[in-house]
């Protein structure tokens, strides 16, 4: 399939800019990293309004709580594996244990980080955000999203994490593609198996797809584009209409995507599943596209896993 590539910080910029326009009660901070992130456009626009902490990621987590108390909707931003890592126990006790209104938006997740290698491909982030009560946890599909998504969480009151990438990624939604917090959507019809993604995954399943149908096998594309709170009542609908089910994430197979999907099944409808992300390991060096090959977040993956779960439930 041929793609459209679009970068999602980019449009968590222009959103940024929109909110910003409309609303005096938000404000942005970063970790000196705001050329990287795109906030530096809000900082041009909004100097006002606009807070470099510094390479202090804990500092940056505990201004935002008490802008946040201050009566601000806050959002913070620094890469993936800083946002979430570094300053977990000030997100756990400051903005989670007390539902605190600040948005953290981190981009540069992912293996697809490319050649800053291991120390900077947060593989890990989801599922420590998604294991903190009251923490929405919120992985968009293209720029598209990222951009709807940055305005959902924005009138939202509460913690929320946006993951976003450093690539641009291919452009599976449109500008008038329906965003919900919470929702899920289906975005190819199938019959035989359900290929439940989120983030860049999205556009490899759809590829995936593609394959499956030439060898006659219908599959569905679930955008699940919230991890938490995960769309059970779409994910079962999909499912027991299919029989079975393949995730896909750019993100270690332990405790994200996949993991919130097997417990719901495991617990409600148990189906045939298999899950495509990164094994239990590091990353490491190496151009985007080769660590996507390497590491398995492929459509040959997906559509090989589903071949293997339509297998299964014939069984």
């Amino acid at each position: 399939m041929k793609w459209v590539y679009t970068s999602q910080r980019k449009e968590y910029a222009n959103a940024l800019l929109d909110i910003g326009q409309k609303r005096t009660d938000v404000v942005v901070l970063d970790a000196d990293l705001s050329s990287s992130t795109r906030t530096s456009e809000f900082a041009k626009k909004f100097p006002e309004r606009f807070f470099n902490v510094g390479i202090a990621e804990q500092n940056l987590m505990g201004t935002a709580a008490g802008l946040a108390v201050s009566g601000k909707t806050v959002f913070a931003s620094t890469f993936a594996v800083f946002a979430t890592g570094r300053c977990w126990d000030q997100i756990r006790q400051s903005i989670a244990y007390p539902n605190s209104n600040v948005k953290i938006v981190a981009t540069h997740a992912g293996i697809t980080v490319g050649g800053d290698g291991a120390s900077h491909q947060a593989l890990e982030d989801i599922a420590l955000m998604r294991a903190l009560p009251n923490m929405y946890v919120i992985v968009p599909a293209d720029g598209a999203e990222a951009y709807k998504a940055v305005k959902a969480v924005a009138e939202h009151v509460g913690p929320c994490y946006v993951r976003l990438g450093r690539s641009d990624v291919p452009m599976v939604t449109t500008v008038d593609s329906p965003f919900e917090i919470g929702r899920a959507t289906i975005i190819r019809e199938g019959t035989d198996v359900s290929l439940v993604s989120c983030g860049q995954m999205v556009a490899v399943c759809l590829d995936a797809a593609e394959s499956l149908q030439v060898k006659g096998i219908s599959a569905e594309v679930v955008n699940m584009s919230t991890v938490k709170p995960l769309d059970v009542e779409t994910l079962l609908r999909s499912v027991r209409k299919t029989g079975c089910v393949v995730t896909a994430e750019e993100h270690s197979i332990r405790s994200g995507l996949g993991s919130a999907v097997a417990c719901v099944l495991a617990q409600q409808y148990p189906a045939p599943m298999k899950m495509v992300g990164t094994p239990d390991c590091f990353g490491e060096s190496g151009e985007s596209a080769e660590l996507m090959c390497r590491y398995g977040l492929t459509a040959e993956e997906v559509s090989s896993s589903a071949e293997e779960v339509i297998r299964r439930k014939r069984t």
